[in-house]
């Protein structure tokens, strides 16, 4: 038997379907292309989970945002985030983007975008790609950007803020041990 509490048995709500879906693969479709018009497309919020980020092109287009007046906070992987290979995280904090780190789980392995996540004309990006060359040209992965689906666009919202209540500030592990 499982662990008393390990799995909630309710069912998950089920959503309406509403607004549109674009289905991407790479590495036949430019998934970072369409990643940078959404973001482009950004007026109010991004809000960011990943795995690994380590496109300089999206940190750049997520420095823009903010400097276009959007609010853009990330969350990241701890472990990914230390090992540091290419890791723009740093790159996005040192430019005021506010940046957590998921503790919490082995693998914080979400990859989202949510672009005004509260507005009626909202988008939700996730799939498999994470946020790299190597998901960009050499593995097969997958993206759908739903818009206008506000309950999704809230769903994932709401998920994002729970795993951000979780996360420690990039700025905590900069600290010196005492």
């Amino acid at each position: 038997p499982a662990a008393a509490g390990a799995f909630d048995p309710r069912p998950a709500p089920v959503l309406p379907a509403q607004g549109t879906v674009e289905a991407l693969f790479a590495p036949e479709d430019d998934i970072e292309a369409a990643l940078l018009r959404v973001l482009r497309g950004a007026r109010r919020t991004v809000h960011v989970q990943a795995y690994l980020l380590t496109s300089r092109a999206l940190a750049a287009a997520l420095i823009e945002a903010k400097a276009r007046g959007v609010r853009v906070e990330v969350l990241a992987d701890r472990e990914q985030t230390e090992r540091g290979e290419n890791s723009q995280v740093p790159v996005l904090a040192e430019a005021g983007i506010p940046v957590a780190l998921e503790v919490r789980y082995a693998a914080a392995h979400n990859k989202i975008i949510l672009v005004d996540a509260a507005e009626a004309g909202g988008a939700v990006v996730t799939g498999s790609y994470n946020f790299t060359y190597s998901a960009r040209m050499r593995n097969a992965e997958n993206v759908v950007i739903l818009r206008g689906n506000p309950p999704v666009q809230r769903a994932y919202l709401d998920n994002w803020k729970r795993h951000r209540a979780e996360a420690v500030a990039y700025e905590e592990f900069l600290k010196p041990n005492d």
